[in-house]
């Protein structure tokens, strides 16, 4: 199977959403469905960077090679660093020995997006702990993410970072404040639009052109209006083709990864069931 071309959008899915399956069934899965690539996330089933190496990513490269699939990295497994705490810890977190684990993480990120051929890795800002103040959340955010950009930067790799709702960073306003206090260019940007619907005023397709210059990774889920829950596509109020459409007229060329991390239980329908429902406008 021949992969979409280049300067196309391509759909793509979250291996968050597959974490029954094993990592190569689910790709060749993916792939006999039509989809063009893959939301690659390491975690436990899925190229663990504490128990794979290069060897197990250059395998998974060749894998995607041969399937003509393209591959981004996603960096929002839940536990990956500790077993306990959720997302934890992240950029704002106050602990400085703590925090380093995820700036080593995000570097190590780097290295599996080298070694499996993806060009990006995606993140986020991570949830300011009690105790710990707005503005001192900016501060280390501000401190900590260039070290994230300058590693990725060494390697050829574009950082996205996402706003998640209920994080520092958690909606466009707060995401605007962070690139007004970065002041870096190489920067790129994720959007999820069902984030959208649920922070934002008007339709998620509303929001895109504006950031059109940075635009990299678009996440697709459904949702409802002022509800941060992931929803299979067509369960929700999101329009789709006005947000594809969109997104064709701003030229954007990157992938549309479907993520729907609560729905490894059925996950062989839902992706069937969703390459159908989007493909029809691309």
């Amino acid at each position: 199977m021949s992969g979409p071309p280049s300067s196309s959008m391509y759909l793509a899915y979250n291996t968050n959403g597959l974490a029954h399956h094993r990592l190569e069934d689910a790709v060749r899965m993916l792939a006999d469905l039509g989809y063009g690539g893959v939301a690659l996330t390491p975690d436990v089933p899925h190229l663990d960077l504490r128990a794979t190496g290069p060897d197990d990513w250059s395998a998974f490269r060749q894998l995607l090679e041969d399937l003509g699939l393209r591959c981004v990295v996603e960096t929002g497994a839940r536990y990956v660093l500790d077993p306990r705490r959720k997302h934890w810890p992240n950029l704002v977190t106050a602990d400085e020995s703590a925090a380093q684990r995820r700036l080593e993480y995000y570097a190590d990120c780097c290295r599996l997006a080298q070694g499996v051929g993806a060009n990006l890795i995606s993140l986020w800002s991570g949830a300011p702990e009690p105790g710990t103040s707005q503005e001192r959340a900016w501060e280390l955010l501000e401190q900590r993410l260039p070290h994230v950009l300058d590693s990725a930067t060494e390697r050829g790799v574009v950082v996205a970072l996402e706003p998640e709702p209920g994080m520092l960073v958690g909606d466009l306003a707060s995401y605007r404040e962070l690139r007004r206090r970065l002041g870096r260019d190489d920067l790129a940007t994720t959007l999820d639009v069902g984030h959208l619907l649920a922070t934002e005023p008007g339709q998620p397709a509303d929001h895109l052109e504006e950031f059109q210059a940075t635009l990299r990774n678009v996440q697709l889920d459904d949702g409802h209006r002022g509800v941060h829950e992931h929803l299979p596509i067509g369960e929700g109020e999101i329009d789709f083709a006005s947000v594809l459409r969109q997104l064709r007229a701003q030229g954007y060329s990157g992938p549309l990864g479907v993520e729907l991390s609560r729905d490894s239980h059925r996950a062989a329908q839902i992706a069937e069931d969703a390459f159908r429902r989007l493909s029809v406008f691309l």
